[in-house]
């Protein structure tokens, strides 16, 4: 039987895990473009009462491997998290191609980053979750959401996106796997054998 994913029971085991970046239990909430981050991380966070920062808010090229742009939250956000203070940046606007406002992330019990790579080896994260679906499934979100329009930009950031989860060892490494499309509207467990066997 499917277990479904309760958020409020998660969210009182992350606060019960030891802090990761200074005072706080860092989530990294990964995984392939359409399988349900950040619908999870919103969850999540409201069910932690935490902050949730998206790597849709930082300029993240289409075709390169989704590496260098980490390094502006690790600068602005998870450098001073780590040291006590509070962290901000300011929101990439896609639409106007440039910067918009200052968001500003308090020193808190948690917080939830979410994107793709977030979950990467350097990440001080107290919990990583991998959040998958099938290919059809994750490419006609992502085609619906941005239009057909943009297929082009998706192909190559697909090709960028696995040669960096195969690099990273990302899914397997991960703390938590969860399937974004099994059950409309619910995250399902995935168990750990899937993974080894390639099908989650």
């Amino acid at each position: 039987m499917d277990e479904i994913v309760s958020f409020e029971r998660l969210a009182d085991t992350i606060l019960r895990l030891p802090p990761s970046c200074g005072p706080v239990r860092l989530v990294t909430v990964d995984g392939p473009a359409g399988s349900g981050k950040t619908t999870f991380a919103r969850r999540l966070g409201a069910a932690l009462g935490a902050q949730v920062v998206s790597s849709d808010d930082f300029p993240v090229p289409w075709d390169e491997v989704p590496r260098e742009w980490f390094r502006l939250v690790e600068e602005q956000v998870l450098g001073p998290l780590a040291a006590g203070e509070a962290g901000g940046y300011r929101r990439f606007d896609w639409a106007g191609g440039g910067y918009a406002e200052r968001v500003e992330v308090p020193v808190s019990p948690a917080l939830v980053l979410e994107g793709v790579s977030t979950a990467r080896r350097t990440a001080p994260a107290a919990l990583a979750v991998w959040v998958c679906a099938s290919a059809e499934v994750r490419r006609a979100r992502v085609l619906a959401r941005d239009g057909a329009h943009l297929a082009e930009q998706w192909r190559r950031w697909w090709r960028a996106e696995e040669t960096w989860f195969a690099a990273d060892d990302t899914r397997a490494r991960a703390d938590l796997l969860v399937d974004g499309a099994r059950i409309p509207g619910e995250f399902v467990r995935v168990p750990r054998d899937r993974v080894r066997q390639g099908l989650a």
